[in-house]
């Protein structure tokens, strides 16, 4: 259409109006493209970690989490989950987009030159070989530098962790530690500064070859135009045309190198995502079914890996139904691993654990585990509230926002005076990592706990899971003075009279009550009995129980008989903080 006098406003209003809204798309597309991009990311993000994590879930057993090179591979899945799709999908449009440069350009220089463009062209095979070649072994670097760069975050995290804290200053260490970051990183980027030279390097002549086949083509421009073979506009379209393909080349070559990259670190995504169990679990798994008769550990055999030594041999016990077993041993002795092995989170190499006679290997761990309540020596501080870590006992009961059970546990536990005390009672978060977030709290820190205020959270997330057919009580009174260890532990005897119950405790005033104590040491059971038959026979466990009272007689040194002196009933003293 031609704009001129005597056009109808009506016309010219319309072309405006056109030509506005034409500006309007060209100056908000790109906007519009960096939300959209930015949007998919975030999206891809959110469903590429929720798939890695429900990954790492599916995983029945502790072996990968305690393998090192899974969680470099763990760490650089996180990294690379998020990312990749959204570089690789914005790789393909720019790549897209430089082909049509390409061509373009391309057009222009065959008419000109076709010599020259098939010049160009194949100078960009070897620029996307050596790129590529690159991109390999940046990320072979990645995968080789993975232990050292997690090494580096565990120090980084050491120093600013506030449980760390007072030892560090206490002792002076935070120096040294920073030194070992420091070292860490060093070697990192040593790895990074070799990889850097041999890019510089490559690219380097990768640019002189461009340069080299550039200056050929113009100089055979400036002789045929000299010559009279071409004119001087050639020259000029000559020369735009050469520095557009090689551009644009050099752009399609980056994006290829860089999606190419990704995908390679994707492949840690990939084989968490689609790595097979750590444990086998047989397709047809029954539902473990309420115990009726009991555990039974049969022969059990057990080491970490085969180049580790034996930490069970040829375990032989029986936990029957309703009654309460006391596992006692040194350090090393096998009892953590046996209620690992309990627990299903990992199998015996030799052996068998049977459940009312089934194999644990033949049931269903989810189902197993949900007959089980336990409290471990190594229980969880969640920076969450105080609600929230007793809550996590059982899901369910947190989730149906019923407080009662969570009081009812805590009370049980001996924990409820202690929270209703705190600031918002159950709601109060247990942390000095994060601000409160709640609706009076303005920005103040969570509230700490000690170490025995925390140890009766976690006992109250035991009692919360109800009359569960088995309880594990690992340690359950270790950071607890005398009278709260008392209190907890008539309170845990009155929780587990009639139930199924195995007891594992430095402490043997505090198992000796069991109907069974078993006896480990190298990894077997070097006796067995009840505590009356045990002290009687003068074994291990006497040896043990007569330390232990001897500690607590007001002289120790005045008393030559010391804990060999025995009741005629078989009784030693009692040991402070028993719970008879």
């Amino acid at each position: 259409m031609i704009v001129a006098p005597g056009t109808p406003d009506g016309r010219l209003a319309a072309v405006a109006a056109g030509l506005a809204a034409a500006g309007v798309v060209v100056t908000l597309a790109p906007h519009a493209a960096h939300y959209l991009t930015m949007e998919v990311e975030r999206r891809v993000a959110l469903v590429s970690q929720d798939r890695l994590f429900a990954a790492a879930e599916r995983l029945t057993g502790l072996a990968r989490f305690e393998d090192p090179a899974f969680l470099d591979r763990l760490r650089l899945a996180q990294q690379s989950g998020g990312r990749t799709p959204g570089v690789v999908v914005n790789s393909v449009f720019t790549i897209a987009g430089g082909a049509v440069t390409i061509l373009g350009f391309l057009g222009s220089l065959l008419v000109v030159s076709p010599w020259m463009a098939a010049a160009v062209l194949l100078s960009a095979v070897p620029a996307l070989a050596v790129e590529l070649r690159l991109s390999r072994g940046r990320a072979a670097m990645m995968w080789r530098i993975g232990p050292v760069e997690r090494r580096e975050i565990f120090f980084r995290g050491l120093l600013s962790d506030v449980r760390a804290a007072k030892e560090l200053r206490l002792f002076g260490t935070a120096g040294f530690l920073r030194d070992r970051m420091a070292r860490e990183r060093r070697t990192a980027n040593a790895e990074h500064r070799r990889m850097d030279r041999r890019v510089l390097g490559a690219q380097g002549g990768l640019g002189a070859l461009s340069a080299v086949i550039a200056g050929a083509g113009l100089v055979w421009a400036v002789s045929a135009a000299a010559d009279g073979r071409v004119s001087v506009g050639d020259v000029s379209l000559f020369v735009a045309a050469v520095a557009g393909v090689q551009a644009a080349m050099a752009g399609v070559v980056r994006d290829i190198t860089m999606a190419h990259h990704e995908l390679l670190m994707f492949g840690h995504y990939l084989a968490v995502v689609d790595g097979g169990p750590d444990l086998p679990v047989r397709a047809a798994a029954r539902p473990a079914p309420a115990l009726r008769q009991g555990i039974e550990f049969r022969d059990v055999w057990f080491r970490y890996s085969p180049d580790h030594p034996w930490v069970l041999r040829g375990v032989d016990f029986t936990v029957g139904h309703g009654r309460s077993v006391g596992l006692i041993g040194g350090n090393g002795a096998g009892k953590s691993t046996l209620v690992k092995l309990l627990c299903r989170m990992y199998d015996p190499e030799r052996g068998a654990i049977l459940w009312d006679g089934v194999d644990l290997r033949d049931l269903d761990p989810a189902s197993l585990r949900d007959r089980i309540g336990a409290v471990f020596q190594d229980f969880m501080e969640y920076d969450l509230t105080a609600g929230e870590n007793i809550g996590l006992g059982d899901v369910g009961v947190l989730e149906s926002g019923d407080r009662a059970p969570l009081r009812e546990a805590a009370e049980r536990a001996g924990a409820h005076g202690m929270v209703a005390g705190l600031p918002r009672g159950y709601d109060t978060l247990l942390s000095r990592l994060f601000f409160d977030g709640g609706a009076d709290a303005g920005d103040e820190p969570g509230v700490p706990l000690s170490g025995g205020q925390w140890q009766r959270l976690a006992l109250a997330r035991a009692y919360l899971r109800g009359r569960r057919d088995l309880l594990i009580l690992d340690e359950p009174s270790s950071g607890l003075d005398a009278e709260a260890e008392y209190a907890v532990h008539t309170g845990l005897r009155e929780h587990r009279r009639g139930r199924t119950s195995l007891l594992v405790s430095h402490r043997l005033g505090a198992v000796r009550d069991a109907d069974l104590l078993v006896v480990l040491e190298g990894g077997r059971v070097a006796e067995s009995g009840t505590h009356a038959e045990l002290v009687a026979a003068g074994g291990v466990y006497a040896r043990m129980f007569g330390l232990q009272a001897r500690g607590y007689r007001e002289d120790p040194a005045a008393d030559g008989q010391a804990a060999d002196e025995w009741t005629a009933d078989g009784q030693a003293p009692d040991p402070a903080g028993s719970a008879r």
